[in-house]
């Protein structure tokens, strides 16, 4: 097998392994449940979360980490059990570890399925924070699933850390690297032969 045959294998397992690492890194591929930006209301009920800073960082959506303090956020949550659709829902925002409330959203029936908080400055410092959602007894419905003692689910965040370039952008970056390395190979006679040499030199 000659050195070309070898570079372009090898340049095919790699951009196959940057495509599927690329995918975990983002929650993982359709059918798996890698995701980390979700809450268990209740054992296999979940709602989903996401963060933007729209001004900022337009393109943008984060989850555990929020990168600026002071800075409009959105934070959007999409029920992904229909049956909290008709369920009164609280959702509030506190300061850790002090519980100091920064946001609040009185319990509400949230008929779509999406629900948009809006932090007109973010959160006031960096650090950690708490969101809270919680399930609301309905006293004026009978339906068992409404009734009984508030059910409270909450995942934490970090606010004001700065934005990390994510892994998938490296792994982007990688791979256009080694693109770039490769078309360099196939079309430049002195670094072919010296990629050449160097691969004798491995093999023997």
């Amino acid at each position: 097998m000659n050195s070309t045959r070898i570079l372009r294998k090898g340049f095919l397992v790699v951009l196959g392994l940057l495509f599927s690492t690329a995918l975990w890194a983002h929650g993982g591929a359709a059918g798996t449940d890698t995701d980390q930006c979700k809450f268990e209301m209740e054992p296999t009920h979940w709602l989903h979360y996401t963060a933007y800073q729209p001004n900022a960082f337009p393109a943008e959506d984060f989850c555990a980490n929020i990168p600026r303090a002071n800075e409009l956020t959105l934070l959007v949550f999409d029920y992904q059990d229909v049956k909290y659709r008709g369920m009164q829902v609280e959702f509030e925002v506190t300061k850790e570890p002090e519980g100091t409330r920064v946001f609040f959203l009185p319990a509400a029936i949230h008929k779509k399925g999406t629900v948009e908080l809006r932090l007109p400055n973010g959160v006031p410092e960096a650090g950690k924070y708490l969101i809270h959602i919680t399930l609301v007894p309905d006293a004026d419905k009978m339906d068992a699933r409404t009734q009984g003692s508030r059910l409270d689910a909450h995942m934490s965040f970090t606010a004001g850390g700065g934005q990390a370039v994510s892994r998938s952008y490296l792994l982007l970056y990688a791979f256009f690297g080694l693109a770039g390395l490769y078309v360099l190979y196939l079309s430049h006679a002195g670094f072919k032969s010296k990629v050449d040499e160097v691969i004798a030199k491995l093999k023997g």
